[in-house]
């Protein structure tokens, strides 16, 4: 959800809800490489207005799952993001989800202009936990993921190489 910074009670009433506004802030979305306001990690330019934004984590929030066809007509799934439904998604990589075993926290590839990390909201994240399969353990990030009738092998190497990055 997005807020005021200076907003004194943070929830649903609180929070901008306009899908089409939504959609236009987040697309604006990016590092803050500025030398203004160094505590605020991004920036989006509306115009002549610049929007300092910082996140407890990520600041793409992965909040369902929805199908839409592609450019060719096919069925494919996609991850909506930041409470704007259809209007905000990416293509959904199943073997690319990640569940990190100290925080609980999931994450999927977003997109690469505010971090390529995203994270993937708890109400969501817990439905997806029930597909996780750990075969090392489970301290250990899940290995396989149960999704649509199949069973991917989750490739971990995308969010270790980002981190890295940055």
């Amino acid at each position: 959800m997005l807020f005021l910074d200076d907003a004194k009670i943070k929830n649903f009433t609180s929070c901008y809800k306009e899908k089409k506004f939504l959609r236009f802030f987040f697309n604006q979305l990016k590092h803050n490489n500025t030398e203004r306001y160094k505590e605020f990690p991004f920036l989006s330019k509306c115009g002549k207005e610049r929007n300092f934004v910082r996140c407890d984590d990520c600041p793409f929030v992965f909040t369902h799952i929805l199908e839409k066809k592609s450019s060719e007509g096919e069925s494919e799934m996609h991850l909506a993001y930041n409470h704007a439904d259809s209007l905000l998604t990416i293509k959904f990589h199943p073997e690319k989800i990640l569940m990190n075993p100290e925080s609980g926290r999931v994450y999927h590839p977003a997109p690469e202009r505010a971090g390529s990390i995203g994270l993937v909201r708890s109400k969501l994240a817990i439905e997806l936990s029930k597909s996780f399969n750990f075969q090392n353990g489970e301290s250990n990030p899940p290995t396989h993921f149960n999704f649509m009738g199949t069973t991917y092998k989750l490739d971990n190497e995308w969010y270790h190489s980002v981190k890295i990055k940055s």
